[in-house]
């Protein structure tokens, strides 16, 4: 049984859920299928991941053959950056609905607090090839947001990507509070102090690539590889578990929701399988002195956007 997380509206989340990027189409909706039927019922999607048509294929498929019922499932989507405008909003939400098929997501998020230029596609370039942004702030894109709650096509609202300065922002005009920051997080980047500003805020935060994104696709050569960190591999030998049990196990002890993403059975298996084990005050502080401030997802394509959030210390 996934334990739950109580969100600042009253919703309750899943405290462990399925990450889908990097998924790709062709795959993903047999590991979203094969989630399901393993226990998982928090699936995590985002326009810019180009698949939620199949992960929609996989849902009504298991909702179809009543192996779940839509109640039981927590899903999250993402507005992606080129739909920041706020007549934008509802629409960007809307497609996502219709490749997800369905009528209503659990959680909507801002993906990003940088807008890209509108009606051009997902990323688009000018004729040097470089992004072109739009000057839309995204505090007014929060409010059109709400107009989703309020339209309900949406239960919860929240925001990804976002650091300490862009969440006061929000929270300083909002009428309906952010429930979420979807962040990267992980021992080499334990966000330790956006996650206390976020709970005195009561927003919890849900950690992205919590295994440290080794299959991302712009990895550098003799960057540290957190699954293969030898205090990482201690404790997962001393507990014989494995690297991954142990940081996601981490992530639940913090309160931190967290979706790791797998297309392999056996490895979703294994990732769902961390309530048969505690790591000790010992094993949480070995994991606490990774914290090297390591971002594997620099952003750095985007990092001259005056709202690139990844500016400040968090």
């Amino acid at each position: 049984m996934v334990e739950h997380v109580k969100l600042n509206d009253g919703t309750h989340i899943p405290i462990l859920g399925l990450g889908t990027w990097k998924s790709n189409p062709g795959e993903v909706e047999n590991a979203v299928k094969e989630a399901i039927d393993i226990g998982y019922r928090h699936i995590d999607c985002a326009m810019v991941y180009q698949n939620e048509k199949e992960v929609g294929a996989a849902i009504h498929d298991k909702i179809s053959a009543k192996v779940v019922s839509r109640e039981d499932l927590y899903v999250v989507s993402k507005l992606w950056n080129s739909h920041h405008l706020p007549s934008l909003v509802e629409a960007g939400l809307k497609e996502t609905l219709a490749d997800l098929k369905l009528d209503y997501l659990n959680l909507y998020l801002i993906h990003s607090p940088m807008a890209f230029k509108e009606n051009l596609g997902l990323n688009p370039t000018d004729g040097d090839g470089k992004l072109m942004y739009s000057d839309v702030d995204f505090v007014d894109t929060w409010k059109a947001m709400e107009d989703c709650v309020r339209k309900g096509l949406v239960r919860s609202i929240g925001v990804s990507n976002f650091n300490s300065k862009q969440l006061q922002r929000i929270l300083d005009i909002c009428e309906i509070k952010p429930v979420t920051n979807q962040v990267e997080c992980h021992p080499y980047l334990n966000q330790q102090k956006l996650i206390d500003f976020c709970r005195e805020r009561d927003i919890t935060i849900t950690a992205y690539s919590p295994l440290g994104s080794p299959d991302r696709p712009f990895a550098k050569i003799g960057e540290p590889a957190l699954l293969l960190d030898p205090k990482v591999i201690s404790v997962a030998d001393r507990l014989q578990k494995s690297a991954a049990q142990v940081l996601i196990r981490y992530q639940i002890q913090r309160g931190v929701v967290t979706i790791p993403k797998s297309v392999s059975k056996a490895r979703l298996q294994e990732n769902f399988d961390i309530n048969s084990f505690q790591l000790s005050e010992d094993d949480m502080t070995i994991l606490n002195s990774l914290n090297c401030n390591e971002r594997y997802l620099h952003h750095h394509w985007v990092e001259n956007h005056p709202h690139f959030p990844f500016a400040v210390e968090f």
